[in-house]
């Protein structure tokens, strides 16, 4: 018997099937699609980390971005 899932293992199922589905749907749009879809995980991932008292993934993120910036011209 299969015991059901906790919480938070059907929260990062679903997670995990909707990321699926998006990616294939930005895939579709190129690279401009692909870019977003990162870009939102970049965010949830720095944001989930801060909400646990660890703000170093917005530091990092803020300073990917800065770098990108600054090779790419504003």
């Amino acid at each position: 018997m299969q015991q059901p899932m906790t919480k938070e293992q059907r929260r990062a199922y679903n997670r995990q099937q909707h990321a699926a589905a998006r990616q294939q749907a930005q895939a579709e749009r190129g690279p401009r699609g692909i870019a977003e879809l990162w870009w939102d995980e970049a965010r949830r991932i720095a944001r989930e980390r801060a909400e646990k008292g660890d703000h170093a993934a917005w530091n990092d993120l803020a300073m990917t971005l800065k770098n990108f910036c600054e090779r790419h011209g504003r």
